[in-house]
């Protein structure tokens, strides 16, 4: 095999248009390289994203009663399938169409221009998946499967995606005050849309029958299922690696004042930091108060945790990660007594645990934002901006307060009169007899375990037997209507 070589030094002289042409094609190399790098990164960060549906599948079965297994996972199934099709065709054009408009993009539709950005498109759908799988949670064992495709359809493809133009697309948020709102990884965007969603559905839906008794006092209903809830919370964890230091959207030097492997880095630690406080501090105060320790509270407990530091991951000190999850813990625990307070039913404390917790965690970024780790992460805050306990003065917390409130205002204004418009239209709740029964049986072939099914077909053997033993006994007198002596 033969190898050509440059002469760089013909006769004693620089050839200086080799060395430039050389210098050329390493750069080019390098850029080739980086680009490689960033593409794999984000690829593997969305498969890391999209694992985290397995996460709030097997949460979702275990914290809901057998009856109702089947019902729940098929509808965590088609979370990815009906809000791909509704990404695919609208919401990334939404979302990120190249039109440049405050509101909303309107261009690349179905993914007819932009060809070269697949990656991206991929690891934003597993955003729009997660914020729609959040509302299952919240209405889970008495919705009505064709209301939950479709408001699973306009999560998607309209509602989630404006609010990710607002400020990842380059929207109004993205220029408030100079500085615009800041959220790196969606507490406002991803995890407020979805718990706030989750939250109208709850209250409209109304609670599951037997939740509350007459006198309004909370009535246990437990999941079947902890070993699956503990399962379901570990896949979570993991995926939320990809969910965080997945945002800095890639992974090489893209330029002299960015750094994204420390960025990533930062984002991983800080996240395992508050998931872990925000699980050791419901640990405490529910031993505290009810003198238990309740697995499904502390599970819980640590993705309040994981939801409280996604919007500040890559620019808050470890030390603020322990604060920002142990506050996310009680902010949590305390939505989930004031829901029960006001006879409000969330299977898996859904609301609290995303909706109210997320807005803590877009606020906290107004506390501890620092500006050098703004910078770092490829932001730009050249001007010094920071959190109000660095002395950097209220311009992000105001900032993000806006970006809650319209948040906020967007999601309900949109989704509240879709789901009274399903509820006067007699679509959005199952027939009590049909709670009753539990979907599985009724709607979907069956039990989800060979032990429930048989349990069924024994009960319904000896139903039958029994009103066979009642028609062939002798008749009373007062079974035939006479007057018995």
């Amino acid at each position: 095999m033969s190898t050509a070589t440059v002469d760089l030094f013909p006769g004693g002289t620089l050839n200086q248009t080799a060395l430039g042409e050389n210098v050329n094609k390493i750069l080019q190399m390098t850029e080739n390289t980086n680009n490689a790098l960033d593409v794999f990164f984000i690829l593997v960060s969305g498969y890391l994203v999209f694992l985290m549906q397995t996460g709030f599948a097997m949460l979702t079965a275990g914290s809901v009663r057998t009856k109702n297994t089947k019902n729940v996972l098929l509808k965590n199934v088609l979370d990815a399938c009906v809000g791909l099709v509704a990404y695919y065709l609208f919401g990334y054009s939404f979302a990120y169409g190249p039109a440049n408009n405050a509101f909303l993009g309107h261009s690349n539709w179905a993914l007819s221009d932009d060809k070269q950005e697949f990656h991206v498109f991929f690891f934003q759908w597993t955003f729009a998946a997660t914020a729609a799988t959040i509302v299952s949670g919240s209405v889970a064992e008495r919705t009505s499967f064709y209301a939950y495709l479709g408001y699973a359809f306009f999560l998607s493809g309209f509602v989630y995606p404006v609010v990710s133009h607002w400020l990842w697309g380059g929207g109004w948020l993205s220029t408030l005050f100079s500085v615009g709102a800041l959220d790196f990884a969606g507490d406002a965007i991803v995890h407020m849309v979805g718990g706030f969603a989750g939250l109208a559905g709850a209250v409209i839906v109304g609670p599951r029958i037997g939740r509350f008794d007459a006198d309004g006092r909370v009535v246990p209903m437990p999941g079947h299922s902890a070993t699956l809830a503990t399962l379901g919370t570990f896949v979570l964890w993991f995926g939320w690696y990809g969910f965080n230091p997945g945002s800095t959207l890639g992974i090489s030097f893209a330029s002299p004042d960015a750094n994204f492997p420390a960025t990533a880095a930062r984002a991983a630690v800080t996240t395992t930091i508050a998931a872990a406080t925000g699980g050791v501090t419901t640990l405490i105060v529910i031993k505290l108060r009810d003198h238990i320790f309740d697995l499904i509270t502390i599970l819980n407990g640590i993705l309040a945790g994981l939801v409280a530091i996604t919007g500040s991951c890559p620019w808050v000190e470890p030390y603020a990660a322990v604060i920002i999850g142990a506050v996310g813990a009680c902010v949590y625990m305390a939505a989930a007594m004031l829901l029960l307070a006001l006879k409000i039913d969330d299977p898996l404390e859904a609301f609290p645990i995303h909706g109210a917790t997320g807005m803590w965690g877009a606020i906290a970024v107004g506390f501890f934002a620092r500006s050098e780790l703004l910078a770092i992460s490829g932001y730009g805050n050249n001007r010094g901006w920071e959190g109000v306990l660095y002395g950097g003065g209220g311009r992000i917390l105001a900032a993000n307060l806006i970006m809650i409130m319209a948040v906020i205002g967007w999601t309900l204004g949109l989704i509240v009169p879709l789901f009274c418009l399903l509820h006067f239209a007699g679509q959005l709740r199952i027939p009590r007899e049909m709670e009753l029964e539990g979907n599985d049986i009724s709607k979907h072939g069956g039990a989800a375990y060979p032990e429930d099914a048989l349990v069924v077909e024994q009960m319904s053997a000896q139903k039958t037997l029994d009103n066979m033993a009642m028609d062939e006994s002798p008749k009373r007198p007062d079974d035939t209507g006479d007057v018995a002596v």
